[in-house]
C-alpha cells in the first residue's frame, strides 16, 4: 500500500461546529490513523445517516484500498445509535471482532471502530465532552492501535525507574523486541493483518508480563519492556518465556493462520551509564545482535 492510497481527508471539517441532531454530544474521536493531521479530530453524529467511505459525498470520506465506497452507516435509532456495515470488502470492526454485513449493530459508551487503517472511539452521553478531552490527553501516553502505552510515556517512565533505581541501590533492566518479517505480512497478508497481529502480539505478551512492568509499543513493529527491580538474569528468563509464547500463538486473521515469532534484546543498567539513552542503546544493539544472529532468539 502506498503513502498516498493511505491519505485520509475530510469532507466536512466544519461538522463538529453544527447542533447535533438528536443525539447530544454523542461522536467519534480518532485515536489512530496512518494520517497524522487527522488524530484527535471529533466528529459529532449530526447527520442521520452518517455514512463513512471513500466515496466524496460520504459524510466522513477515508482514502485507501481497505476502504470501501460507502464502508459503514451510523444510524439513530430509539434514542442510541447503531452501525451498518454495508457490505464492505474488508469488513467493519467493533472492538476488534467484525460485524456482519448489513445486520444493525448498537453502540456503548468507549466502544473501538475500525474501518480500513483508521480507528474510532465512540463516545456518548452528557459528558461526552469531557470525555473527548480525556481521550485526547489518554492519546498523548497510549498508542490507539494496540492500547498499550506508546513512547512518549515509556521515555518518561524509563527516566523515572533509572533515577528510583540509583536512589535506592536495585536493578533494572529493559527489553527491546520487534517483529521478525513483519514487511513480509503486511506484504502476503495485507496491512489490516498487520495492525491485528500488532494489537495480538501486545495482548499476549501483557497476558506475561508483571503488573509493575511498564509494556509500550516503541514504534513501528518494535516494542520496549520496562522492568523495575529485575536483574539482567530474570529479564532474560522472562524474555525467552514470551519468545516461546509468542512463537507458541495461533496468529490468525479472516481465517488464515500467520506464522510469527519475535527478535528480543536484554541489557541492564550499569554502574556508569549517565542516562536512560545508553541502556535503550544496550538493549536495541542486543536486539539487532538477535536479528542477524538469525532471529526468533534473545541476545543479552
Amino acid at each position: 500500500m502506498t503513502d498516498k492510497e493511505e491519505e485520509t481527508r475530510v469532507v466536512h471539517p466544519d461538522q463538529t461546529k453544527a447542533e447535533p441532531l438528536g443525539g447530544g454530544n454523542d461522536c467519534l474521536v480518532v485515536i489512530y490513523t496512518k494520517e497524522p493531521m487527522l488524530l484527535g479530530k471529533r466528529f459529532v453524529l449530526e447527520d442521520n445517516p452518517t455514512v463513512v467511505g471513500r466515496k466524496a459525498e460520504c459524510e466522513i470520506v477515508l482514502e485507501g484500498d481497505s476502504v470501501s465506497r460507502e464502508h459503514v452507516k451510523f444510524l439513530r435509532r430509539a434514542g442510541r445509535w447503531v452501525m451498518l456495515d454495508n457490505n464492505s470488502t474488508n469488513g467493519t470492526y467493533l472492538n476488534e471482532r467484525q460485524v456482519r454485513a448489513l445486520v444493525e449493530t448498537a453502540l456503548d459508551n468507549n466502544d473501538r471502530i475500525k474501518v480500513g487503517p483508521t480507528i474510532f472511539k465512540y463516545l456518548s452521553g452528557a459528558d461526552a465532552e469531557s470525555k473527548y478531552h480525556e481521550e485526547i490527553y489518554r492519546m498523548t501516553i497510549v498508542d490507539g492501535l494496540t492500547q498499550i502505552h506508546n513512547k512518549r510515556y515509556l521515555d518518561e517512565a524509563l527516566e523515572r525507574e533509572l533515577m528510583r533505581a540509583r536512589r535506592h541501590h536495585r536493578p533494572l533492566a529493559l527489553a527491546m523486541f520487534d517483529i521478525d518479517y513483519f514487511k513480509r505480512i503486511n506484504d502476503q497478508f495485507g496491512h489490516l493483518a498487520g495492525d491485528h497481529v500488532l494489537r495480538e502480539l501486545a495482548r499476549v505478551v501483557q497476558s506475561r508480563i508483571r503488573g509493575e512492568d511498564i509494556f509500550a509499543r516503541y514504534g513501528g513493529e518494535e516494542f520496549a519492556i520496562v522492568m523495575p527491580e529485575t536483574a539482567l538474569a530474570a529479564a532474560v528468563t522472562l524474555m525467552k518465556d514470551i519468545r516461546v509464547l509468542v512463537a507458541e500463538h495461533r496468529f490468525a486473521f479472516q481465517g488464515e493462520q500467520i506464522p510469527l515469532t519475535v527478535s528480543i534484546g536484554c541489557a541492564e543498567l550499569a554502574e556508569g551509564d549517565q542516562g536512560a539513552a545508553e541502556l535503550v542503546a544496550r538493549a536495541d544493539g542486543k536486539l539487532y545482535e538477535a536479528k542477524n544472529g538469525g532471529r526468533n532468539r534473545v541476545c543479552f
